[in-house]
């Protein structure tokens, strides 16, 4: 079970949810208030006054080069990625679909689960700095709070309690006490271990496909042509007739909320 409880998830039934300014509470926030930020971020117009300019550049490119791992080790990517590659071994496809197609196929669906917290840190961080309310500090502060939130709600208590016990950390009394160097890890594993769970999941109708084809083989003393051959036909036609990647996408996106 999930260590906290978080705020409930956006409906998928085709309705839509509304943000505090009536806006959508799915949507992305817009690329060019992210280079406002930016922007104002490392320009010397800044009048905050919590931290320097030249700090904030170092801040803002030492954030740029952490965004690949944050995309694997704060987001819905690495549940998505490993689970979409366990598919493509089922199947014994080999390279297909190729690599680039997996990986771009994780980062549009990271997008899309992730757009109500994304939504949420342009609420609650993003545009209250670009609009003068809170300093730089503090929008840092309340978007790492949205993703923490968002981590929490997937992260299995069993593997928060054990970063904790490995920080030697007394068991926080709100989930906002949770220190970040022990959310981020335990989120991680719990991905991994949800990814695994649904790819062995996903491995048992093919595995009984690649079964029955070996003993059918062996039957007939056909020992020397290799099962995977003749088996990975009737895999791709079970996944075609059960239309594999609507279902696989719907389990992959339900399975955060």
């Amino acid at each position: 079970m999930p260590a906290v409880a978080a705020p409930a998830a956006p409906t998928l039934d085709g309705s839509r949810e509304t943000g505090a300014d009536g806006g959508d509470a799915n949507a992305l926030p817009d690329l060019g208030a992210l280079l406002e930020a930016v922007n104002k971020v490392t320009s010397e117009e800044d009048a905050s006054g919590d931290w320097s300019a030249p700090v904030k550049l170092a801040v803002v490119f030492t954030g740029l080069a952490l965004v690949p791992a944050g995309l694997v080790m704060m987001t819905s990517f690495t549940r998505i990625v490993i689970v979409l590659s366990f598919v493509r071994r089922a199947l014994t496809t080999q390279t297909i679909p190729p690599n680039i197609a997996i990986v771009g196929l994780s980062v549009f669906l990271t997008l899309f689960v992730m757009a109500p917290t994304f939504s949420r840190l342009n609420d609650e961080a993003l545009a209250p700095y670009l609009a003068g309310q809170v300093p730089f500090q503090a929008a840092i502060d309340r978007g790492f709070a949205v993703v923490k939130q968002f981590m929490l709600r997937q992260t299995h208590e069993s593997d928060l309690v054990m970063f904790l016990d490995f920080a030697h950390a007394a068991p926080p009394e709100t989930p906002e006490a949770v220190p970040m160097h022990v959310a981020i890890p335990a989120f991680a594993i719990s991905e991994f271990r949800t990814a695994f769970e649904m790819g062995c999941l996903l491995f048992i109708p093919f595995l009984l496909i690649d079964l029955v084809i070996a003993g059918i083989l062996l039957s007939a003393g056909m020992m020397m042509l290799p099962p995977i051959i003749v088996s990975l036909p009737f895999k791709i036609i079970l996944f075609v007739l059960v239309d594999g990647w609507a279902l696989l996408v719907q389990s992959l996106v339900m399975s955060f909320y």
